[in-house]
């Protein structure tokens, strides 16, 4: 007996207003880019898109980073792609850990058979780059300091320039994770000396989720050319994917890339270009404070002294007596409004609530305040 066809609708999301920590709401322009026709991902007009999006990329990384590409997949594939080739079994990672995230970058060392060496900060403060000092002088052979720029479990914001600088008096090599920085605060690879950075299509790009926007310095570089065991990842080995990304020459078959997610990047960064990045970081940062001054006419108090405060990732914690769960229900099912949880510790003592690019505009601050005030009584 055949197994009949399931009777299923198409499906219609709700409109929602996303103001969590990811996904950002994505402009009309965005939807419509990734409607165009499909080609083929080998095809000449497809490889002119790639060489644009990687120069749009090198511009909001402010690197000029030949090896600075898309990644087919979310954040966490960018996370990884830089770990499985700049780690091999046995190398020293100094890892700051003051939130989740962090704490998945000593994750990815170890499953690359490195050596973890944890930096340990409370969660809501940025990392401390006089412990990651006191860490390389206690181990003088670490190779590479991981950390994490925008903490998105906290809404802390890192000095990534301080921390870099310790690492390059120490001849380490930096992996910076600024997923929920690029666009929406300043990131400037080139300036703070960063040898590798990942960013996701999802937040301040307000692209849609699944791909993972990565730079790598010709330190780094020379590190993968240099390795003495190969790359675990097939996939995310970079000797492999640069025969596909790279555009010297004729282009290899590598995988087939998501095309119109990419047709939605190329448009993202088109409009990031045209508002320029210091128009964007001002834009978060005037709604930041617009949020931030009703939010505490409300009685909610930050989670991040304002000094480390990121403006697109505002955590707050939930005032007494309101339940979490039932309060984040009545924001969606009576105002369509996500707003985030609390993660690890925080579960259930916070909101994260967010103003990532398209998000990060006045008619969504005044929706959000709006919503809270009825739900916090």
């Amino acid at each position: 007996m055949r197994i009949p066809a399931p009777q299923i609708s198409s499906f219609n999301p709700p409109r929602r207003t996303l103001m969590g920590p990811g996904p950002s709401d994505v402009p009309q322009r965005i939807l419509e880019a990734m409607a165009r026709p499909t080609i083929g991902h080998l095809d000449p007009a497809f490889s002119t898109m790639m060489e644009e999006t990687k120069a749009l990329l090198r511009y909001a990384f402010q690197t000029e980073n030949k090896l600075t590409f898309p990644v087919s997949g979310p954040g966490s594939v960018g996370m990884e792609m830089c770990f499985v080739n700049l780690v091999e079994p046995g190398d020293k990672v100094i890892v700051c850990v003051n939130g989740v995230f962090g704490g998945r970058m000593v994750e990815n060392v170890k499953r690359t058979g490195g050596i973890a060496v944890v930096v340990e900060d409370a969660w809501g403060t940025p990392a401390d780059p006089a412990k990651v000092a006191a860490a390389f002088a206690a181990n003088p052979d670490a190779k590479l300091l991981a950390f994490v720029h925008a903490e998105t479990s906290t809404g802390a914001q890192s000095d990534a320039a301080a921390l870099a600088a310790v690492a390059g008096r120490h001849g380490a090599l930096t992996i910076m994770d600024c997923v929920t920085s690029l666009a929406g605060t300043p990131v400037l690879v080139d300036e703070w000396g960063i040898d590798a950075a990942y960013s996701g299509s999802q937040k301040c790009l307000s692209c849609t989720p699944g791909i993972a926007p990565v730079t790598f310095g010709e330190r780094a570089v020379a590190k993968v050319r240099a390795r003495k065991t190969p790359v675990q990842s097939w996939f995310m080995d970079l000797n492999l994917v640069l025969g596909y990304w790279s555009g010297e020459g004729k282009r290899t078959y590598h995988h087939t890339a998501p095309i119109n997610p990419l047709y939605g990047l190329h448009e993202a960064l088109r409009m990031l270009a045209e508002e320029g990045l210091e128009a964007a970081w001002a834009r978060h940062r005037a709604m930041h404070e617009k949020l931030r001054d009703g939010l505490e006419t409300l009685g909610l108090g930050f989670v991040v002294a304002e000094a480390a405060r990121l403006p697109q990732l505002n955590s707050v914690y939930i005032p007494a007596g309101v339940d979490d769960g039932a309060a984040r229900s009545r924001l969606i099912n009576e105002f369509n409004l996500e707003i985030g949880a609390g993660l690890g510790a925080l579960s259930g003592k916070i909101w994260r609530i967010g103003l990532m690019g398209y998000s990060a505009r006045q008619g969504n601050v005044d929706y959000c305040l709006k919503a809270v005030k009825a739900v916090v009584g």
